[in-house]
């Protein structure tokens, strides 16, 4: 009388521990300017003005973008950290400049002054998103040529 039940621990293990991301680019470039929005509203709402709080909030979310993102729309999260920061700014610049540089200032030069005050958040979560998506691919074991 044998048997051909296969247990958890029979298994073969997984080479990675968290599941491939299955979310289409769309889907992520929405979920993106959402958080990175809420993650303003909420900073406003508790210090009066962008604060480490945004930075750290908009480099966790391109860490999470980039896990989620399925691998045929790496590309599309690849460049979404600069332009969702320019989006968000030039939306707080058109509403209210002063949220992020002098209240006096136009829109151009509040995207600019706010850019560039938070740059760092920036390029960490630009550094993040492209090397989680390296890393995917590394774990992929696909070429690059095949995910474009």
């Amino acid at each position: 009388m044998s048997s051909s039940v296969t247990f958890v621990s029979d298994a073969p293990p997984d080479p990675h521990p968290w599941p491939d991301g299955r979310e289409s680019g769309r889907q992520v470039v929405v979920l993106g300017l959402a958080l990175a929005l809420t993650a303003m509203s909420v900073d406003l709402l508790l210090s009066g003005s962008l604060s480490l709080f945004f930075d750290l909030s908009f480099v966790a979310a391109c860490l999470a973008l980039a896990w989620l993102v399925r691998q045929a729309d790496f590309f599309t999260v690849g460049v979404l950290p600069p332009l969702l920061m320019l989006g968000v700014f030039t939306l707080a610049g058109l509403v209210a400049p002063g949220l992020i540089a002098h209240p006096s200032d136009g829109v151009v030069q509040a995207v600019i002054s706010g850019l560039s005050v938070h740059s760092g958040a920036l390029v960490a979560g630009y550094a993040l998103v492209l090397g989680t998506l390296a890393y995917r691919v590394r774990l992929s074991r696909r070429p690059v040529r095949d995910l474009l």
